[in-house]
């Protein structure tokens, strides 16, 4: 049986489920519990689990991840909440130094099964300081695995298999501007494994690759690219890392081209290793240069139309695939 849940919801239900599988699992973050998680993910949870289990912190992520990263190395499997990635920066001393690490400087005899979780990416007009995307800093770190889902079905099974299978640290990046985006989800139990693309949309012209809230002008421009005639395959990473370059190689052997769609900086970014990848691995069977749209090479600012300059949308996307196509205007 499914039901229609908002993200927020899906996210609520991942965490609780394995919560109350294994009490070994916590969750950890600033106002997850006395308000509900700034963003009312955490709702209900501390009425159900108590103040042991759910915890509201100080606000300093370097001393609360502190925490989560020495539990972890001893037998715990926290969820540690950041109120938005772009705090979370003051806690890389311990992401990057302990939790990526400790595999390897201990010889293998200790993991770190940790999930760092929050809102990623810009979110509106909330000014330079707030709207960084990550994914790609995070995916530069060996020994760690960088989540990116871009619907409320895949944030549930991705975050499931996190908090119970994964014993590397885990970097789960949502979106604020999609807490509130509704679809079925199953009431059954359900995971998918981490580094698993997936095609949303099949095509046969050109392939389009993108994650996280840049799903919807991928396969927006997707509907609008098939009034002209135009047959897009979407594929919606999920995982940046591991990177599911292969799935992506098989539908550029279809359609020839690749347009990768992202919110990230340009300069070595999630699409700047996609190229990469296929421009190696499959530069035989491209018929065009691989092109990409990304944000811009710039802190974004807090103006509405230059928030809407600076980011990816479906005009200029369908404007690319057709300069792939060939089609110029």
């Amino acid at each position: 049986m499914a039901r229609i849940i908002a993200f927020r919801d899906a996210l609520r239900e991942a965490m609780s489920e394995e919560m109350r599988r294994d009490d070994r699992v916590y969750l950890m973050g600033e106002e997850v519990a006395e308000y509900n998680g700034a963003y009312k993910v955490s709702q209900g949870m501390l009425a159900e689990f108590g103040p042991r289990r759910v915890i509201d912190t100080p606000i300093s992520e370097l001393g609360f991840a502190a925490i989560g990263v020495g539990s972890a190395q001893n037998g715990l499997r926290p969820i540690v909440e950041f109120m938005t990635w772009n705090f979370a920066v003051l806690a890389l001393d311990q992401i990057l130094n302990t939790a990526s690490k400790m595999l390897a400087m201990s010889g293998g005899q200790i993991s770190c099964p940790i999930v760092f979780r929050g809102g990623n990416g810009s979110a509106g007009q909330l000014g330079a300081q707030h709207s960084t995307a990550f994914e790609a800093l995070y995916a530069n770190i060996p020994g760690i695995k960088v989540v990116s889902p871009g619907n409320a079905y895949d944030a549930k099974g991705l975050l499931k298999q996190a908090i119970r299978y994964e014993e590397d640290p885990v970097m789960f990046m949502e979106s604020e501007q999609m807490y509130g985006d509704k679809m079925e989800v199953p009431e059954e139990e359900y995971y998918i494994e981490l580094g698993k693309a997936d095609v949303k949309r099949t095509g046969t012209d050109v392939t389009i690759v993108s994650f996280n809230k840049m799903m919807k002008v991928a396969l927006k421009a997707a509907e609008e690219l098939e009034k002209e005639g135009i047959s897009a395959e979407v594929i919606d990473l999920r995982t940046i890392r591991p990177l599911d370059w292969m799935t992506i190689l098989e539908s550029v052997k279809k359609t020839n081209r690749l347009v990768i769609v992202e919110e990230q900086w340009p300069f070595a970014s999630v699409s700047s290793e996609i190229t990469y990848r296929i421009q190696k691995e499959g530069f035989d069977y491209l018929d065009a240069p691989i092109r990409r749209i990304t944000a811009a090479d710039a802190p974004l600012h807090y103006a509405p139309n230059l928030v809407a300059a600076a980011l990816p949308d479906v005009p200029r996307t369908v404007k690319l695939v057709k300069e792939v196509m060939y089609q110029h205007k």
